[in-house]
């Protein structure tokens, strides 16, 4: 079966590195040039902080996007910096505030035509317990959930243990989705963080499939595909076996200056294409 790519913008944005930073239009036409199904949207400036976009602005970013040939697979909050927006903050405020901003990213996304959200749990701040910070992960969720489900918008519940330390595995993530409870809550994962937890990439897509709904492909120090060390010939067979619906989405090259975005772009689509035809 072909596989649907999509490109995370993060590379072409500002976060967490400052530069290099392009337009979101300049973004958009780059990544439909290099030959991507569809783009991911780190919801950052200056791209689509949610605040940042009117009404017309968003209809006329949709307007591009399928103009230029592309869908938009999903959208991605962006946690840390400031306001930080840490579901499982022990501060009240920051907890009320990271659902806030989770369901304006959920409007957004709405408003695109996009059909998930991605949800990282939160990290846990020294001096809350463990219990305390995934209960309020938890409500976080079904808040964001219920919110996204009026809408038409599934959220995508991402282990992230290299950044994070409440949702590590995805056995942590699949119990958080089941705690939920709610039918519009998936999972994903991002080879980038299973290769932190010196794990197999591909046991990951066996242990979710039955939710696995969204797929981050990141090589080592997030390089594109091909250049580390992941053995993406048994991630993409696993998907197959597993008849994974979804989009593999290159979420690489955003966290240093010293990244080209489109050389980054190229690669990985050219290599995993490539390595499609050893499939069985």
């Amino acid at each position: 079966m072909p596989f649907k790519y999509a490109f995370n913008t993060w590379a072409y944005s500002c976060f967490p590195v400052w530069v290099p930073s392009y337009p979101f239009e300049e973004a958009i036409r780059r990544i439909a040039r290099i030959g991507y199904d569809a783009i991911e949207i780190g919801c950052s400036a200056p791209h689509a902080w949610p605040a940042h976009l009117s009404a017309g602005r968003r209809r006329d970013l949709k307007s591009l996007i399928r103009d230029e040939g592309l869908v938009t697979a999903s959208l991605l909050p962006t946690p840390g910096g400031g306001p930080g927006n840490n579901p499982c903050s022990p501060l009240i405020e920051e907890r009320t505030s990271a659902i806030a901003h989770y369901k304006e990213v959920v409007d957004l996304a709405h408003d695109l035509d996009a059909p998930r959200v991605l949800f990282i749990a939160g990290w846990r701040v020294f001096g809350t317990s463990r219990e305390e910070a995934w209960n309020w992960s938890r409500e976080a969720l079904i808040a964001v959930a219920r919110h996204a489900s009026d809408r038409g918008v599934s959220v995508i519940v991402e282990p992230t243990p290299a950044a994070s330390n409440l949702v590590d595995t995805a056995g942590e993530a699949l119990q958080l989705r089941a705690e939920a409870g709610l039918p519009n809550i998936k999972v994903m994962f991002d080879t980038y963080h299973a290769l932190y937890r010196n794990e197999v990439s591909s046991d990951y897509v066996y242990e979710m499939a039955p939710h696995l709904d969204h797929v981050h492909c990141a090589d080592t120090d997030r390089l594109p595909p091909g250049e580390g060390a992941v053995d993406w010939l048994s991630v993409l067979q696993a998907l197959k076996d597993t008849s994974f619906p979804g989009y593999l989405t290159m979420e690489i090259g955003f966290d240093t200056r010293n990244a080209e975005p489109d050389r980054y772009a190229r690669s990985a689509l050219r290599y995993l294409k490539a390595t499609e035809d050893s499939l069985v």
